[in-house]
């Protein structure tokens, strides 16, 4: 993979930090809006322990077994494997994060998270890298009641014109 495509999954990180939510619930929704928000943030708090441990199976614990993560835009990973793969080489960056404005939106056992980030790290050989953008990750409830991601995309604003 190249350095290029190293600095870009250094947004992968991201995916999880949260806090403020906006709720779309259904009626027959047995849980109320605070209990899923606390089961979404758990999904996102163990992905950032799992990224701040460099614990990549911890990081692919937070995923479905079949999710999309994009490296860069128009280049998704999909399954274990390639993002086992992706996850090796964005903690390689050794990145440090900084995430801003979140929200969470809820519609049945499906949300969307978004939020703004920036990234700085190292690619290998040391010449330093920063990095920002929107994250935009989509997560399933799973049948037990947790929440793994099933999209993430760290350039979520890849098509708005640059300034």
């Amino acid at each position: 993979m190249t350095s290029k495509a190293f600095y870009r999954l250094t947004c992968l990180a991201f995916v999880m930090l949260g806090t403020p939510s906006i709720y779309a619930q259904s009626p027959d929704n047995q849980e109320s809006p605070t209990m899923e928000h606390d089961q979404i943030q758990s999904t996102i708090d163990r992905n950032n322990s799992a990224v701040a441990a460099r614990d990549i199976e911890g990081i692919l614990a937070t995923y479905e077994p079949d999710a999309v993560v994009v490296g860069q835009p128009g280049k998704p990973a999909m399954g274990t494997p390639a993002l086992r793969e992706a996850f090796k080489q964005f903690l390689a960056l050794d990145p440090k994060l900084d995430v801003a404005r979140h929200e969470v939106i809820q519609a049945g056992d499906i949300a969307l998270h978004s939020y703004t980030w920036k990234m700085s790290g190292k690619v290998p050989g040391g010449a330093p890298i920063e990095q920002s953008g929107l994250s935009v990750v989509v997560l399933r409830k799973q049948p037990d009641g947790r929440w793994l991601m099933v999209i993430d995309n760290p350039f979520g604003d890849h098509l708005l014109p640059k300034n």
